[in-house]
């Protein structure tokens, strides 16, 4: 859906890598075997680094051998169904889903067929995991409506359109526990700076549609990127202090490059203005 949440291919381990493989493969397969051979088109790197998030802390791992989605002749390693691995899917299902629903209702009746097709394609998945997460699935919804709501009185304030798309993310931590505590920090941030780095991504593009968006509201058609830059730093720094504190054996270093590499130089190409190209990039290739 968005994208921004990736590792730093060059500075990752060789089992680090294999592990972020691994999971990006188990999460399709999960996502396929819950929901059907349309799910896994809906993959994508920021459900993956949430797999990772949620996973039960352990000191190795050991990943498995299945069929490729888009290539069943290949075999591919994969980590083997897991909590984590359900929940990143059940979740990729309910926040596009409410995202489409939105689309539809904005978009006028030509330009929303796209999202009306996929609105009854995604309907029955949406059943089974709104069945399966219901608390998050009324989060999702709730705050979706919430965040519409500011869009259409065009609400100048970045801080309470981002805290309303956090909540998203924050809801998909566990409720209880040290490290779930630890996880609602860090999500909620997380879900902060994924809506303002895409408003900034989207800055040019909706200022040319007249669509909205709250950074140009906020600090002018032009966007103000010396002080959205400090805003989002303020939420990396939050980002990180919440990830020193948590518990994500064998997967503490693989999340420490996305943390404190990906996301950073996600931030700086969105700035400069590269990022349209890397983001086309595999992230399997060396050269992102």
């Amino acid at each position: 859906m968005f994208g921004y949440v990736r590792p730093l291919r060059p500075e990752l381990k060789c089992r680090d890598f294999d592990l972020y493989r691994a999971t990006y493969c188990g999460l399709c397969r999960s996502l396929r075997r819950r929901y059907g051979l349309v799910a896994p088109m809906l993959l994508n790197f920021d459900f993956t680094f949430l797999a990772l998030l949620l996973w039960e802390p352990e000191t190795s791992f050991t990943p498995c051998r299945g069929r490729c989605h888009a290539n069943p002749l290949v075999r591919k390693p994969m980590c083997p169904n897991a909590p984590a691995l359900e929940m990143a899917a059940d979740a990729t299902i309910l926040l596009t889903w409410w995202k489409v629903k939105d689309s539809v209702a904005d978009e006028g009746f030509w330009r929303g067929i796209p999202a009306r097709l996929l609105e009854a394609v995604l309907y029955p998945a949406y059943r089974k995991a709104a069945r399966l997460r219901p608390d998050f699935d009324r989060t999702t919804r709730t705050c979706l409506e919430e965040l519409s709501a500011l869009e259409r009185e065009g609400c100048p304030s970045i801080d309470r359109t981002a805290d309303t798309f956090a909540r998203i993310l924050q809801a998909a931590a566990p409720e209880e526990g040290e490290q779930g505590r630890i996880l609602q920090q860090l999500l909620y941030h997380l879900g902060r700076w994924i809506y303002l780095i895409d408003a900034r991504d989207d800055l040019a593009e909706d200022r040319q549609a007249k669509r909205y968006n709250p950074l140009a509201l906020r600090y002018g058609p032009e966007g103000d990127d010396e002080a959205l830059k400090r805003t989002l730093d303020h939420s990396l720094e939050l980002m990180g202090a919440a990830f020193q504190l948590g518990e994500f054996g064998c997967r503490a270093p693989l999340l420490e490059n996305i943390v404190y590499l990906g996301l950073p130089l996600v931030q700086r190409v969105v700035f400069d203005g590269s990022w349209a190209q890397i983001k086309k990039q595999k992230i399997w290739s060396k050269q992102e």
